[in-house]
């Protein structure tokens, strides 16, 4: 038996081989070096093992044994720490690191070892290493301080110094660890002394180990050139300790390695964390140095900081406390600004960011940090006034230790926890808890400073939640009762102005449309509406603060009660009024008193309003309104708006206001026209005759209506009118925001160019565009010479050798990214034109072919020379390509030939040029021997693009005699010729054999570049128009060109842009796709990889190509280590995945490096133009990079990574692999250390940290900031967030997903759109700039194209719309970029409370608004997108954000902007948010009302009356059902998209769009997305329950079963659609419609399409759903889920029983419980209208019919519990079971037959029956749920329970029969995948189809 330890042994051996083929380049794997990677955790926590393990693999080749000493030294060092081996995996690793020590011992040959002489080998091979590597030479450099002009070659050597460096560590320290058992003299002596002088000097070792960020800060760093720029030293220099600050103690410790600051300070005092302190040092010094940068870069020799720059940060960072102070009324801690000097200024500013960045999650309480500093800065103050420093008495806990943490956030957190536990995981409601903004709230009173300082323990604010507790502090003055009414409340005006519009209207049209004074009178019955509604409001304003009014505000509460009896009293008092003028209506006019008052009572109301309004919203009224401080005018205002602190002077600058306005006027205009004579008006009539019909006769027992003048009969008929009329606003506002957005979009340059073809004939105004735009003034290290770009005519070469770095650069992308070929990239390429040649030398894509179609024309040329120029400039390329190319010749012959040959030359280019300008060109040349001509220089070219060989300098000579041949006896005239053939010179050489016997191969990079792009010019002959080939690429050149044309901010110098970072949320998803996965197939025998490369086939030549594995298979790749490793990435790629993301966001860095380069930034170095003749290498350039650095940094907040090292998931090796080929990538995360308490409970200590790769591919953890607890007290991604975002730098902030993507082009447009943070966007600068996106996943099939088509129109045209005209745009997610000062110091970018934030990133758009911000959108650049690609998918993804929008309504944000914002701007804001989702809530009801009106017609038998009585016209039902269909199919949705398509594709491409998504059934999708969203709008507002719902990002291409869609879709779509069907089918059956059959089809159509989509759809859009064997599979799979029991622990998934527990869930409440009570309540109105249609019934209307009929349905209750009774319970009377079940049956059939024979009962009755009890069954089933703990306890659940088993196998036999119908055809499931999946996976399905069958039968 082989022993564990052998196993270990050849374990360690292939790992050290793999290693040994990792450093010879054979693989990107980031495997931390041998046994080093293997160190457990618990080891390296307190120890530098793994970099002594490390240090011995480097220096293995160099001296075995010093690396066998290093790791007996390792081994020692875990043996003392961990003896017991008690530590995870610490056993483990100490086996393995002995058997690599017996290996290394092993290879000695059994030499003996001298321990004793290890510590002298050490010393010895110290020194040496010491020598090889200069590093005293480096040292001295360093102290001799010229350092910054000699670093040059040591930056391209930095990765290979930071090795070195870290092996010296590791060296020093085990010679340390070695050395105190030696003697003190000798060896030993020596160590001890270089060791002491290590610590104390300034030495380089220290400083390169030293963890940094992004400035080395902690000690100097040789490889980093950041610390060399002028304005970091100045910032650095600015934060130093002076003199004149308080003495620090004796005892304090001071750095060793650099000088001490006002950080240090700071940390003394308040007890912050070190790691806190480094963090923010940094976070300050960037922020003070791009502060001073734009200002101008400070001197070299002692840069300063300006104070200009310093008070900028200063004001920017506290400008939120300053709001705080000046709303609460209380004092600043500085008396002004002009008596604070700069140092106090940074003081205050690095004690806001130290507060900020340990405060956790107490960060989501902007006002509570801003109290927090507030009290600080005054202790602060005292400190610094006196002589020496002395600790903080807030910061000192009861052990005299000093802690921020502890004493001051820890408290606040606590606090915060207890109440999240309240919330019970979302499930309580958000009245039982305080979620961070009641917090927060607490803080906007004066109130709050009853908190004291320090902070009291026994404070109402921090009491901790105990049952009936009444002492806290609790709810704010808003409480979030889960209920519709929140919509009136927080847009009661919108719903006020159309109700009063409604009434006027109507009464209008039943006047006649007659407007005179009668009319009149009863139109100003708007008046008592208007305050009753208003009045109804001010009630819900008591209602739904109950819960606040005992810990309110005052103020608040005092508020609402002035308010309910104001409108109480006026309500009354106008209603009054109102009455006294209609009780003198017939009166004349002047006797009409009351009429007069009533007027100006009126009139005096509503000039009030609008002064108030006008004074509140247009802002030179606002301002005036702000000015005045009597107390009765700040009355009324308050009166008629709250003051916030928040929300205030939310106005827009009079244009804008006056232009959204006028929007809002149009509308309105559209809307009421239409209501008044398309809905109305076609009533009136109907109605009158309705009211007035003397006596209609009612089929059934009529109980309200029949004595009322029929009014149910009326109200069904204006109910769905009524519905249409308060949603079709937004039909008509989505029409007119299509129309506007064109408008702008075409204003805007949009889709000017969206072609190929366009980007050919615009090539040529590409580089001055780029060059203004995108290229700051000092870009001046350009490759190209400035005399010849003078001399030439205009500057058209100087642009295009500014373009055409940039423009390579992008090509380069292109193919590194697999999108073109190497052959595309070289047509594509343009040349550097830094060269001589006197024009512009475009891409060869554009001059392709146009030599030989030149050619072509001379040849057919019978004119003058003139004629054939001018034909040839026709072509401007055309006449490009000649002139280079005759140029190029020249300038080749030239270089290649010396002599007589040269002189040849220039004889015959002087007599072409001469002939030129004479214009005898076609005479001096014999044109039809030119394609002769050049075939002879192309053979030429073709021997000169190889390298030099003997052979080939022979034929080269030879084939230029053969052109000089050719050029003299064939081309030239005759008498030139003769001139030439008796020139002597030449005739000399020639006879002795001397021309041409020899050339010069082309040497200079200029010719061979010229050389090779002439033979390109001259050989390929293909067209250019599909270059590049990949849709992908086209689309991306396209939109990037086309960018250059529209409006953007220039671009400054990369030294003055704003610096910004990149932020992205990670939790669990998928980070690059591993092998497995890729080769995995499904069911289908489809495995990712295959599919990908069906879809994307010229990608996968393109990598083939790229990899030089053109004829290589999939498995050849993935054997290879190396290639495996490519192909995971180019797969991960074209996935969601994070790798993607990140490669696209490293963009931003390339873009910058590539932009600093050329502007040529030194730090004292000279560098030449001959140093840097092209782009190339400039990702070497230190200054380069440094610069980059600066400007942008880039956070991965990767909540769970260390957990995922823990356990070793696939995940954290990936990560780390992104880590280590991304050196500017950080990963923040969340560790959790567990340690054991006194009372024996387990402590968990949480920390955030930051890490990035060290030299060896490792981890190294740069800051660890410790928290109060367990930071997710919240929701998950915000929450993620917030403790991430302390690492992030810069004045802005990227907000980037992880299922996004970047591109190298729109990188470079970066710094443009930060400079739009500056520019004028209205009378607030810009806090959020919204960025266009590109959804990338829209050609994975029909659904994901339309969700593709859906979301691109609505983050460009929709979101172009809301920024401008409307001022209403908001944050919708990402990838907008953030004004990062603003949002860290309120709040953050996302909100976390829970459940009520659930979509977290919407509420960073609302709280930027409230807080003054202010939000743009621009278009001139892009960030890709991936989206939800399968039905599944997008559903849950819809069901989220519908969800989120129902939490959105109870919300207080959105009643804030609701109340605050001006009429118009709120009717903007209601219609898109939770507005939208209202008027589809809307669409949906419009259809039940409609039906169940039609019903109640059909069953009291009216609608046959009535027809017959009064000719009822259907205009208006047509109208409303018309404009219901509409909506419901989704056309108002794709007007935008249609009008997006017009605009940026052109007209034929859009309708060809258009007409293909109708074909592929987008409107049975959109159907089906209605009752998405509905359900789970609609159930979040009644019952709660939203919750982030994980779709998966991953590729759909796996058969979804029938039992998981039944799942999913049952309750939400299904159940609907089977209602709407019984609805239609009694409408059939009972209903009278005049027009027959063809009025029926017409008036239900929409509501059976709706039926149809909604039950059909998810099999519909199914792969592979129309499949026989997958049919019977998903039966199968069906019955076997149906019929499982289930039982404890059992999901949802495996068993129907735990599936419908689970549905019954979300009904908790008793509030719920009524409500379900009374919706389920309508089924019960079948049963009452069919009893009574029933021929057994006949005329009969008794009551007791009705009653009889309940007594028939629990007979055949009892009769089905009879024969579902189970013999299991009965086991002794199964005989009597049997006997009975048996005589029931006969006696039913014999009852049956008995009574259709002998009473009116018809067959027709029976089926009229089951329709009459099944919707009663289902309504019993619903109480029964709603109501579960009665039925229970009645023992009748279990029955309950077979009941619900009956109708879910009833519906799912009812939904799957057609399915299995249509399976029986093959063509169906043929024409399904055709039709709904793209060519590429219909094909690849095929495929795999049958090389399954061929798998299947090799296999038997």
């Amino acid at each position: 038996m082989v022993r564990p330890s052998e196993n270990w042994e050849r374990l360690v051996r292939a790992t050290l081989q793999r290693e040994k083929l990792r450093r010879a380049g054979h693989g990107h794997e980031r495997t931390p070096s041998g046994i080093a990677g293997a160190v457990p955790a618990s080891l390296t926590r307190e120890t530098n093992i793994d970099l002594i393990l490390q240090a011995a693999d480097e220096i293995q080749s160099e001296d075995p044994n010093v690396a066998r000493i290093l790791c007996e030294q390792a081994y020692t060092m875990a043996q003392n720490l961990d003896p017991n081996s008690d530590g995870r995996g610490v056993l483990q690793f100490k086996t393995g690191l002995m058997s690599v020590i017996k290996q290394k011992l092993a290879k000695r040959d059994g030499a003996r070892i001298d321990r004793n002489r290890d510590v002298e080998r050490l010393w010895e091979f110290y020194q040496l290493y010491k020598r090889r590597h200069s590093l005293d030479d480096i040292q001295k450099l360093r102290e001799s301080g010229i350092s910054r002009a000699n670093l040059g070659d040591l930056e391209l050597r930095s990765s290979e110094m930071k090795k070195v460096f870290a092996t010296l560590r590791a060296l020093v320290e085990v010679m340390e660890a070695l050395s105190k058992d030696t003697a003190p003299d000798g060896v030993g002596r020596l160590i001890v002394e270089e060791v002491r002088k290590i610590k104390t000097s300034d030495a380089p070792l220290a400083g390169e180990l030293t963890p940094y960020n992004i400035v080395p800060l902690e000690a100097p760093s040789l490889t980093n050139a950041i610390g060399f720029f002028p304005e970091v030293r100045g910032a650095i220099s600015a934060l130093r300790y002076t003199e004149h600050f308080p003495r620090l103690p004796a005892d304090f410790e001071r750095p060793a390695l650099r000088d001490v600051d006002m950080f240090d300070l700071l940390e003394f005092v308040f007890g912050f964390q070190k790691d806190n302190v480094r963090n923010q040092r940094e976070n300050v010094v960037l922020t003070v140095a791009n502060a001073q940068s734009r200002l101008g870069v400070p001197g070299e020799a002692d840069p300063k900081i300006d104070e200009k720059a310093i008070t900028e940060v200063f004001l920017k960072v506290l400008d939120n406390y300053i709001k705080w102070c000046k709303y609460l009324r209380i004092r600043l801690v500085w008396n002004s600004l002009e008596a604070v000097n700069r140092e106090r200024k940074l003081f205050l500013l690095s004690l806001y960011f130290l507060v900020w960045g340990e405060a956790a999650n107490v960060r989501f309480l902007p006002e509570c940090i801003c109290y927090i500093f507030h009290h600080m800065a005054r202790e602060l103050d005292a400190i610094l006034d006196h002589g020496e420093a002395s600790r903080a008495a807030s910061c000192i806990g009861k052990d005299a230790s000093v802690s921020f943490l502890d004493q001051i956030i820890s408290p606040i957190y606590n606090t915060l926890a207890a109440e999240a536990a309240r919330n019970d995981n979302g499930k309580a409601s958000h009245s039982a808890w305080r979620n961070y903004d009641d917090f927060n709230e607490y803080f906007w009173s004066p109130a709050c400073f009853a908190l004291n300082w320090p902070m009291k323990e026994g404070s109402s604010f921090l009491l901790k939640p105990k049952p009936k507790s009444r002492k806290r502090t609790g709810k704010s003055s808003f409480v979030e009762h889960r209920t519709f009414l929140h919509l009136y409340r927080s847009f009661h005006r919108m719903w006020i102005f159309l109700f009063v519009m409604f009434q006027a209207l109507t009464i209008i049209a039943f006047h006649g449309g007659k407007l005179n004074l009668d009319t009149l009178k009863i139109v100003l019955s708007i008046g008592p509406t208007y305050t009753i509604m208003n009045f109804i409001e001010s009630i819900l304003d008591v209602l739904l603060t109950f819960g606040a009014y005992s810990t309110a505000r005052a103020m608040a509460i005092s508020r609402i009660v002035l308010r309910f009896f104001w409108f109480g009293l006026c309500s009354a008092f106008v209603t009054y009024l109102y009455v006294k003028v209609l009780n003198e209506r017939n009166k004349p006019t002047s006797q009409s008193t009351y009429f007069r008052i009533y007027i100006i009572v009126l009139g005096a109301y509503a000039g009030l309003r609008v002064v108030f309004a006008m004074l509140q919203k247009i802002p030179a009224c606002h301002r005036l309104s702000e000015i005045s401080d009597q107390s009765f005018f700040q009355f009324f205002k308050w009166i008629y708006q709250e003051r916030y602190f928040v929300g205030r002077g939310l106005y827009e600058r009079t244009t804008d206001y006056l232009r959204y306005v006028l929007y809002w006027l149009v509308i309105f205009a559209c809307k009421f026209t239409f209501a008044y004579f398309l809905q109305i008006k076609p009533l009136v009539e109907p109605t009158r005759i309705i009211v007035h019909l003397p006596s209609l006769t009612y089929s059934w027992h009529d109980l309200i209506s029949k004595n009322n003048n029929n009014f149910l009969t009326v109200a069904s008929l204006w109910a769905p009118v009524v519905a249409i009329y308060l949603m079709d606003i937004l039909i008509w506002h989505t029409l007119l925001s299509a129309i506007v957005g064109g408008v702008m979009g075409a204003r805007a340059r949009l889709g000017e160019i969206r072609s190929l073809e366009m980007v050919h004939k615009r090539f040529e105004s590409f580089p001055e565009a780029f060059a203004k735009k995108l290229v700051s003034s000092q870009t001046t290290r350009m490759p190209f010479n400035v005399q010849s770009s003078q001399a030439s005519q205009d500057n058209n070469k100087l642009y295009a050798a500014i373009f055409s770095p940039f423009w390579n650069e992008i090509i380069k992308s292109l193919r590194e990214e697999d999108y073109i070929s190497n052959r595309e990239k070289d047509l594509l390429s343009m040349p550097s034109n830094s060269g001589s040649l006197r024009l512009v030398q475009w891409p060869l894509f554009l001059l392709s072919s146009k030599i030989l179609l030149a050619i072509d024309l001379a040849l057919d040329c019978k004119d003058t020379q003139a004629d054939l120029w001018n034909r040839i400039c026709r072509d401007e390329y055309m006449a490009y390509a000649v002139q280079e190319c005759f140029y190029s010749i020249e300038r080749i012959l030239h270089s290649l030939v010396d002599g007589e040959g040269r002189l040849w030359v220039e004889r015959i280019f002087r007599e072409i040029n001469n002939s030129i300008l004479e214009g005898s060109l076609v005479i001096t040349l014999s044109l039809a021997k030119l394609p002769l001509v050049l075939s002879r220089f192309t053979a030429l070219t073709g021997l000169l693009t190889r390298n030099e060989t003997p052979e080939l300098a022979r034929g080269a000579a030879k084939a230029v005699y053969e052109l000089y041949e050719v050029v003299t006896h064939d081309l030239l005239s005759a008498d030139l010729r003769e001139q030439l053939d008796t020139w002597n010179i030449l005739l000399r050489a020639r006879n002795e054999g001397r021309l041409f016997s020899r050339i010069e191969w082309p040497k200079d990079p200029e010719i061979k570049e010229q050389v090779k792009r002439l033979h390109l010019l001259l050989t390929v002959k293909d067209s250019a128009a599909n270059i590049p080939k990949n849709l992908e690429a086209r689309r991306r050149l396209e939109f990037f060109t086309n960018s250059l044309f529209m409006d953007m901010p220039t671009a400054l110098p990369v030294s003055e842009m704003m610096p910004f970072c990149v932020f992205t949320p990670y939790y669990s998803e998928t980070v690059l796709y591993s092998s497995s996965e890729l080769r995995v197939e499904n069911e289908d025998g489809i495995s990712t990889l295959f599919y990908l490369q069906k879809i994307f086939p010229d990608e996968w030549d393109n990598f083939l190509e790229r990899t030089d594995r053109g004829d290589s298979g999939d498995a050849e790749l993935q054997e290879n280590s190396r290639d495996s490793l490519d192909l995971r990435f180019w797969a991960s790629y074209r996935g969601q995945t994070l790798a993607r993301t990140v490669r696209g966001m490293m963009y931003y860095r390339r873009a910058l490096m590539l932009q600093s380069f050329l502007e040529n930034r030194s730090l004292g170095g000279d560098y030449s133009q001959a140093n840097f003749p092209t782009t190339e290498g400039f990702e070497l350039s230190r200054e380069a990079r440094a610069q980059a650095d600066i400007k942008f940094t880039y956070v991965i907040s990767c909540q769970i990574y260390g957990q995922q090292k823990q356990r070793k998931a696939p995940e954290a090796a990936d990560i780390a692999l992104l880590l280590q080929r991304n050196e500017a990538l950080r990963v923040a995360f969340i560790h959790v250390e567990e340690s054991g308490a006194t009372d024996g409970k387990i402590e968990k200590h949480f920390y955030s940290k930051l890490v990035k790769a060290d030299v060896n591919g490792k981890d190294q953890e740069i800051f660890s900031v410790k928290l109060p607890g367990d930071p997710k007290l919240g929701e998950g991604k915000p929450e993620n967030q917030n403790h991430a975002i302390i690492f992030t730098r810069g004045e802005a902030v990227q907000t980037i997903d992880m299922n996004q993507d970047n591109y190298l082009e729109e990188a470079m447009k970066m710094r443009n759109l930060l400079e739009e943070f500056r520019a004028n966007h209205g009378i607030r600068p810009p806090t959020i700039l919204g960025v266009r996106e590109h959804v990338f996943t829209g050609s994975v099939s029909s659904l994901a194209m339309f969700m593709s088509n859906q979301e691109t129109s609505f983050v460009t045209l929709g979101q172009r719309v809301l920024a401008n005209p409307l001022k209403v745009r908001m944050h919708y997610g990402h990838p907008d970029v953030f004004d990062r000062i603003f949002h860290i110091s309120r709040g953050g970018v996302s909100k976390a409370s829970r459940v009520i934030n659930i979509s977290e990133d919407i509420y960073a758009g609302f709280n930027s608004t409230l807080r003054q911000g202010n939000i743009t959108h621009h278009e001139y650049i892009q960030v890709g997108k991936g989206r939800d690609v399968g039905l599944n998918q997008i559903a849950l993804f819809e069901g989220k954000v519908a969800g989120g929008n129902g939490e959105q309504v109870l919300s207080r944000d959105v009643y804030r902007v609701g109340q605050l914002f001006d009429f118009f701007r709120m009717l903007s804001f209601f219609f898109t948010t939770v507005g939208y989702y209202v008027c589809t809530m809307m669409t949906v009801l419009t259809v039940y009302i409609f039906l169940y009106g039609r019903a109640y017609l059909a069953f009291s038998g009216v609608d046959r009356g009535i027809a017959r009585a009064a000719a009822l016209g259907n205009t208006s039902l047509n109208a409303v059902l018309n404009a219901q269909f509409l909506v419901q199919i989704g056309v108002f949705t794709a007007v935008p998209m249609v009008v997006g398509f017009i605009l940026e594709m052109g007209l034929l491409k859009a309708v060809f769009s258009f007409v293909t998504m109708q074909l592929q059934l987008c409107s049975v999708f959109f159907t089906f997305s209605l009752g998405t969203r509905t359900h789970y709008f609609g159930r979040t507002i009644l019952h709660g329950g939203a919750k982030y719902r994980a779709t998966g990002r991953g590729f759909v291409v796996r058969h979804i079963k029938f039992a998981d869609n039944y799942r999913l879709y049952s309750r939400s779509h299904f159940v609907k659609a089977l209602e709407v069907a019984l609805l239609l089918i009694v409408y059939i059956a009972y209903g009278y419609a005049k027009g027959g059959a063809v009025s029926y089809v017409l008036i239900t159509l929409s509501s059976w399409f709706l039926v149809i989509s909604w039950l059909f759809a998810p099999y519909i859009f199914n792969p592979s759903g129309f499949e026989w064997p997958k049919t019977v599979e998903d039966f199968d799979d069906w019955t076997n889920w149906l019929l499982y029991k289930g039982g404890v622990g059992v999901k949802g998934e495996n068993s129907w029983e735990s599936w419908w527990d689970e549905e019954q869930v979300h009904i908790q409440t008793l509030r719920g419980r009524i409500l379900e009570t009374i919706l389920s309540s309508r089924f019960f109105l079948f049963q009452y209208g069919i009893v009574y249609k029933l021929h057994l019934t006949g005329k009969d209307t008794s009551l007791a019919i009705y009653g009889f009929s309940w007594v028939v349905l629990v007979g055949i209750v009892m009769i089905f519990k009879i024969f579902t009774f189970s013999p299991k319970k009965s086991t002794n009377f199964q005989l009597m079971i049997r006997f009975m079940q048996g005589v029931t049956s006969l006696g039913l059939v014999a009852a049956l037959c008995l009574v259709v024979a002998f009473t009116n009962l018809s067959i027709a009755d029976l089926f009229a029956s089951i329709l009459a009890f099944i919707p009663t069954g289902w309504a019993i089933l619903c109480l029964a749920v709603t109501w579960k703990k009665i039925v229970r306890s009645l023992g009748l659940w279990d029955s309950v329970r077979e009941f619900a088993r009956m109708y879910d196998a009833g519906m799912g036999v009812l939904i799957f029969t057609p399915i299995a119908v249509l399976s029986w055809f093959p063509f169906v499931s043929t024409f399904q995948s055709r039709l709904l999946f793209n060519q590429a996976f219909s094909r690849g399905l095929e495929i795999s189809l049958i090389l399954a069958g061929n798998k299947a039968n090799v296999e038997s």
